[in-house]
């Protein structure tokens, strides 16, 4: 879902993935509203927030669903270019596709506590390196003690963080 609100006032875009819709998967209409939501937002000059709750790709759309990461990052690329920040709010779980495109190019990556975040999930990883994952491996603690994250914020101080960053 994406529109057009106010925190505190000030104008956003805002997006958010709903997880009990199909994993929260990215597909081709997804990717569009989001392509969508930051054209809107670099147009009207408005920071836009988008909450991330979701598996990865659409599989079951191939190429399709594929096309959408690289769809999506070009068009952080032009909101970087027209200076418009982009907040990514990663939720419990944030997977696939959707974290190695938009979710992680944020100007301000913020996670919710003990949140998942990754491409693969940790037993795929395992399997493939033949290794054991650090304890906490993915969890957004881990991710911001590693630099892939900036803030950790409970969602009850969701609202007064993001009123603060955008004032920023």
């Amino acid at each position: 879902t994406v529109g057009q609100g106010t925190i505190q006032t000030r104008p956003v875009g805002f997006g958010v993935f709903n997880f009990s819709f199909m994993g929260g998967s990215m597909g081709s209409v997804v990717g569009e509203k989001i392509l969508r939501a930051m054209e809107r937002a670099a147009e009207n000059q408005h920071p836009l927030v988008l909450v991330i709750s979701s598996g990865g790709a659409r599989m079951q759309e191939g190429i399709l669903s594929l096309m959408q990461m690289a769809k999506t990052s070009a068009a952080v690329s032009r909101l970087h270019e027209a200076r418009v920040p982009l907040i990514t709010i990663l939720t419990d779980p944030t997977y696939g596709g959707v974290t190695a495109s938009f979710a992680m190019l944020g100007d301000i990556i913020v996670a919710e506590p003990r949140s998942l975040i990754g491409f693969a999930g940790p037993r795929v990883i395992e399997e493939t390196i033949k290794q054991q994952l650090p304890p906490g491996f993915q969890r957004a603690e881990f991710l911001l003690e590693h630099g892939f994250i900036d803030l950790i914020v409970p969602r009850k101080q969701l609202k007064d963080t993001l009123a603060k960053l955008i004032a920023f």
